[in-house]
């Protein structure tokens, strides 16, 4: 498998799950409350370690029991914590999520060490000898960590590892066309179909498309929830369908199993439409569980379930 690392936040999500949101000032009593692992960069991390790769992740936590649950499932599967930074000072990042009956969130996030990433204890031969750097967008909003992004997408460059960028709504909404120009040598990059239109200031695919074109990006993955994903290069633009499952529970994560999954079937050599197929299923099967990392997913599994899947669609 292939050697990945991944940058990007390990937090501790909050989730309470509600009939409905209170109103301004209101309250309202929570049905069920948890408190999980998540943070986009620890659950690709944790997936890819599940699927067999190895990884490692670059990720900042405080201390005490906050970043032992941050990093629960992170360690658990095997991910190395050699680019692990701790801070002394500044609490692990959480995520509160307010969550309704037809799954959809509200998130308050509180950024913590995440967003002080110290770029100085960033080596070149840590992004040099791997083959895969997997990035969640959130990375690059600002601060240290913005600092330490950055070089890691030059070194990947400079050493020719392949990337992968997910955007995230919270990186969209902070950076706007700033963003662009940050991700344009990026060889994935990857989002959903609300983020394209945010990040092109475009309301439809065709011509959010050509305004990234414009700027020389032109291999792109959206997300489009429940039609599944399009696939976009220069080459061939094709939908490859949803992967329905039943009993949705939690969407939390299910984007980042998708980016692990579909990095993990381009490093092993699957062309585009299978390793978005791949992406499909797994964050499909993550809704059925609550939490960002819950659903253990390993290769022979995520295999069964995309051959299926391609079975019956064909």
């Amino acid at each position: 498998m292939g050697r990945f690392v991944v940058v990007g936040d390990a937090t501790v999500d909050q989730m309470y799950f509600v009939k409905e949101f209170p109103e301004p000032g209101g309250e309202v009593n929570a049905l069920r409350a948890v408190m999980e692992p998540g943070g986009a960069g620890g659950t690709i991390a944790a997936v890819l370690g599940r699927l067999g790769n190895d990884v490692e992740i670059a990720t900042r936590v405080g201390t005490g029991p906050f970043s032992k649950l941050a990093l629960k499932h992170v360690r658990a599967a095997g991910v190395g914590d050699g680019m692990v930074q701790v801070d002394g000072h500044l609490q692990t990042s959480s995520v509160t999520l307010i969550i309704t009956p037809d799954a959809q969130r509200t998130m308050i996030s509180a950024a913590g060490a995440s967003r002080h990433l110290d770029s100085a204890e960033l080596e070149r031969k840590d992004i040099a000898s791997a083959d895969a750097l997997v990035m969640s967008a959130y990375s690059l909003v600002g601060g240290r960590q913005r600092e330490y992004a950055v070089q890691a997408l030059d070194y990947a460059r400079e050493a020719k590892v392949t990337t992968f960028v997910d955007l995230g709504s919270g990186a969209v909404n902070a950076l706007r066309d700033r963003l662009i120009s940050l991700v344009r040598e990026v060889d994935y990059l990857l989002m959903n179909e609300q983020e394209l239109y945010t990040l092109t200031g475009e309301s439809s695919i065709s011509d959010a498309v050509s305004g990234l074109n414009r700027h020389g990006i032109d291999r792109l993955i959206v997300k489009v929830g429940a039609m599944g994903s399009i696939v976009i290069t220069p080459e061939l633009t094709e939908l490859v369908e949803a992967y329905d499952v039943d009993g949705v529970v939690d969407s939390t994560g299910a984007g980042d199993y998708y980016t692990a999954a579909f990095a993990h079937g381009i490093m092993k050599g699957y062309d585009l439409l299978a390793a978005a197929r791949l992406g499909n299923v797994a964050g499909a099967l993550n809704t059925t569980r609550v939490g960002a990392q819950t659903v253990l997913l390993d290769a022979d599994t995520l295999e069964r379930h995309a051959s299926a899947f391609a079975g019956a669609s064909g």
